[in-house]
């Protein structure tokens, strides 16, 4: 199937590493224009460089999702490199295991500003250059999170759940301007940032999840890539999973089991 996705221009935020980086190179071996931002320099390099071996070349720059003229300008100058921005990915975030007491109220905002915020900094960044070049898709990472909280996780649940309904506000918004805004919902998914928790607590997570196994930073880039295409057109306003069926039923094994 070709997507026709060539020569399009793709903003990732936190492609650096993960189900970003994933993504990233997913566009690049679509012929797309491809430019990254993410906080850590370190990271953003090794990225680029290890796309460069691939042949591929990857715009990148520092920026903080959360200031916004700095995103602002970040944009400005992905659009002045390369003409106009087709899809725009808000895919940084950051999570944090703490119980909502032991939260103070400057901790809880930093935490909406980085999730929630920056969403819908990124998403009216990205419509005010897909308007001037006849539209476009915004692309929002939710989480499984927005679909069941999470407790110790409350301000990252609620900030997800925030995101999904920033998108279906958003999408109706844009609908004249042909711009469609869609959240995808990452299950567990092996990356960097999970290592972790899967090396602690992998036979627990995967009782949740009738494919049993985790998921891959692939597995949400082909998704995402799809959806940028013309292929999803009537696509718009949902949220969709890649969870592994996670929790589709109170007895996720039920198949194993019989």
């Amino acid at each position: 199937m070709d997507l026709h996705l060539t020569g399009k221009t793709v903003v990732i935020t936190g492609g650096g590493t993960g189900i970003g980086k994933g993504t990233a190179l997913e566009f690049l071996r679509e012929g797309c224009h491809v430019a990254i931002c993410g906080r850590r320099q370190q990271k953003l390099d090794e990225t680029k460089a290890e796309f460069a071996a691939l042949g591929f070349d990857l715009m990148t720059k520092s920026v903080d999702v959360t200031d916004y003229d700095a995103l602002a300008l970040f944009a400005d100058e992905v659009a002045q490199k390369y003409g106009r921005i087709d899809v725009w990915i808000n895919n940084a975030g950051s999570n944090q295991i703490k119980s909502l007491m032991d939260y103070d109220v400057e901790e809880f905002r930093s935490m909406t500003d980085k999730i929630l915020v920056s969403v819908f900094s990124g998403s009216k960044i990205a419509a005010t250059h897909m308007r001037k070049t006849g539209g476009g898709v915004i692309l929002n990472a939710s989480s499984f999170s927005a679909v069941i909280p999470n407790a110790g996780r409350a301000p990252y649940s609620a900030c997800k759940a925030g995101v999904s309904s920033l998108t279906r506000t958003f999408a109706a918004e844009l609908a004249k301007d042909h711009i469609r805004v869609i959240a995808y919902v990452p299950g567990m998914t092996a990356t960097e940032i999970s290592a972790k928790n899967i090396e602690l607590n992998g036979p627990r997570l995967m009782r949740d999840i009738p494919m049993q196994r985790f998921g891959t930073p692939e597995d949400n880039a082909k998704l995402l890539v799809f959806l940028a295409s013309d292929c999803a057109s009537y696509i718009n306003g949902t949220q969709i999973e890649v969870t592994g069926a996670k929790l589709c039923v109170q007895n996720p094994l039920y198949s194993y089991e019989q």
